[in-house]
């Protein structure tokens, strides 16, 4: 007597497998006069952070920037903070830059564009961004106040233009809203890391290619 079954036929993934993807992790080292910086970053992590810069109020920044984005950061940086900040907060941002830069590669398969409006009590700010691989900065905040504690809130804008020279990239910052320093400087570093977690996904349908019509970013 013979016996029939049926198989179904298994479904197939839209989803790049993981096993498939290269590793999006990078490590950079960069060593002046005034500084000392180590950066580690994974970009399909879980949001985990060390920063430990020796400026607080950024190592809270950075800590938006690996919670909202999702990834997992380590940057730890000496300077000489006897003058001021200046110069640790631009060559963290010049780091990092490098490191995202290198992490994303040939950048096949990415998004590449991202954007979010983030409110943080009354503040409320826009960021979009795109890997474009031509660095611009289109910078929109008002702070109110010279400084959030000991940090010189003129820092905010030299972070984000050492961060968009070195990772490529073309940002825009807008403040639709907010008499708070401290809640427009959060929010714009929580947009930042929600609009750079969107860039950097993996979009299934081209994930072997180079989102650009040039074939080239």
């Amino acid at each position: 007597m013979q016996t029939s079954e049926t198989v179904s036929p298994t479904p197939i993934s839209m989803e790049r497998s993981t096993n498939s993807l290269p590793s999006r992790t990078a490590s950079v080292s960069r060593t002046t006069g005034e500084t000392e910086v180590e950066v580690t970053i994974n970009l399909d992590g879980t949001g985990q952070c060390v920063a430990q810069t020796g400026v607080p109020f950024l190592d809270h920044m950075l800590h938006q920037i690996a919670s909202h984005g999702l990834f997992d950061l380590d940057i730890r940086a000496t300077g000489d903070y006897h003058i001021d900040d200046h110069h640790t907060n631009e060559d963290v941002g010049i780091t990092l830059g490098m490191a995202l830069h290198k992490a994303l590669g040939d950048r096949k398969g990415i998004v590449r564009f991202g954007h979010f409006v983030a409110p943080l009590d009354e503040a409320l700010i826009q960021v979009a961004l795109d890997f474009s691989g031509r660095p611009h900065l289109s910078y929109g905040l008002q702070i109110p106040t010279q400084r959030v504690g000991t940090y010189d809130t003129q820092l905010v804008r030299e972070f984000f233009v050492a961060i968009v020279n070195q990772a490529q990239m073309t940002l825009h910052l807008r403040q639709l809203d907010g008499i708070n320093s401290h809640h427009i400087i959060e929010a714009t570093f929580k947009a930042f890391a929600r609009s750079l977690r969107m860039a950097v996904e993996i979009d299934p349908r081209r994930a072997h290619t180079i989102p650009s019509s040039k074939g080239v970013l």
